[in-house]
């Protein structure tokens, strides 16, 4: 893989190792869990090319707890993985406690991350993910049950947030604060709101106001880290201990190796050709039907992929085309054959942001959501069966 060297200082940074309880993380960065992209095979190529906690896709609790063929499946590891990293989401404080308890008798994890970030329709609709928190008594409950589970197995445990519902339902900064009086191990702070979806610009203000509320529990800044630089200039800005990346890597997973080098001062950066593109899609597709035990759900799953990692390259569309279709790995690597393997590094057209931004639009609530910032009666009754088999980032 071709590397470039960047000249001036202000690629350089020196950020110490990450405490998360017991774990000490050289590279003080999260690869986010996102719905079906971190699963092992990902996860792997990422952990080949630079250090961090690569934390798997998000599973719900009462899955978990219900032992379901895929949730099980989503907590899995490989057996090299030195983090093993798992992340719930939940809406009642018991199946999360019962879901934790699990991870930590069974030994499934060495750090637990919740969710309460995740801004999709058919999770918020029934008050979990970003609407969690507007309920501060909901919230307080499932965070202090989850330490408490946690703890009892030494494990650490984090959360994951967004700012709020929308500009004018703010939780973050009460957030943040519950969560750190609860002994949780480090906050990470996405700067949208649930509104916002993926749209727009990430707030890093916010993150280093929670930075500054939160003086003495690690805060990790999440949003538009699409690049090295991109993570340096949010440490400089916002003050926090670690980044977390999501999109940004889509197709990328060598970013990794660039955010390594960046936290040890160092100005190298990957710059890959479409000959290394090529074998990172194959290896991921390879890695994909170790992942499945089925090679046509692996080819399915390595499709969404194809924009992602060829995104900048010159690649006609007819074989793109053919390549977001793929049946097989024989005809995988016959496509891939077709590429122009001499073809080099493209810039910035192969950098910036990927995947689907959205739109901002209304955050699907539970009815009289926002009324109070307590849970209503009837709101506790309909929260016991909400909670849904599904995974979301």
């Amino acid at each position: 893989m071709t590397v470039t060297d960047l000249p001036t200082s202000d690629t350089k940074l020196d950020l110490p190792p990450l405490k998360l309880g017991n774990i000490t993380v050289d590279t003080p960065v999260i690869l986010a869990p996102m719905a079906g992209i971190t699963n092992t095979a990902f996860r792997r190529l990422c952990r080949e090319h630079g250090g961090g906690v690569f934390v798997s896709e998000m599973v719900t609790s009462r899955a978990l707890v219900e032992r379901t063929p895929e949730s099980m499946r989503l907590i899995s590891h490989d057996e090299d993985e030195k983090i093993r990293s798992v992340q719930l989401y939940g809406v009642d404080p018991e199946t999360v406690g019962k879901a934790v308890r699990m991870l930590v008798e069974e030994n499934h994890a060495d750090h637990i991350d919740l969710n309460f970030g995740c801004p999709v329709a058919k999770v918020t609709r029934r008050g979990g993910g970003a609407a969690l928190p507007w309920k501060l008594d909901l919230f307080t409950s499932i965070v202090q049950t989850a330490v408490r589970e946690a703890s009892k197995g030494g494990l650490p445990l984090t959360i994951k947030m967004r700012k709020g519902i929308d500009e004018d339902h703010l939780t973050y900064l009460e957030a943040g604060r519950i969560a750190r009086d609860a002994g949780v191990a480090a906050v990470a702070l996405h700067g949208r709101t649930a509104n916002q979806f993926y749209s727009g610009q990430a707030d890093w203000d916010s993150i280093a106001r929670l930075r500054e509320a939160l003086p003495d529990v690690p805060v990790l800044g999440n949003g538009d880290i699409w690049s090295a630089e991109d993570a340096i200039a949010m440490v400089r800005q916002t003050g926090v201990d670690g980044v977390v990346v999501g999109r940004g890597c889509q197709g990328r997973p060598w970013l990794f190796g660039d955010l390594m080098n960046a936290f040890e001062g160092s100005d190298e950066r990957h710059k890959p050709g479409m000959a290394e593109v090529s074998a990172a899609v194959y290896r991921h597709a390879e890695l994909l039907v170790d992942t499945f035990d089925d090679e046509n759900k692996a080819l399915r799953d390595i499709r969404k992929h194809m924009a992602w990692y060829f995104k900048g390259y010159v690649v006609g569309g007819e074989l793109r085309a053919k390549l977001s279709t793929v049946p097989t790995l024989d005809a995988l690597r016959e496509l891939l054959d077709q590429l122009d393997m001499s073809e080099g590094y493209p810039g910035v057209d192969a950098e910036g942001p990927r995947g689907r931004a959205g739109t901002p639009k209304r955050t699907a609530l539970p009815a009289g959501w926002l009324d109070a910032r307590t849970l209503s009666g009837g709101q506790k009754d309909e929260l016991v069966g909400a909670e849904l088999d599904v995974s979301g980032g």
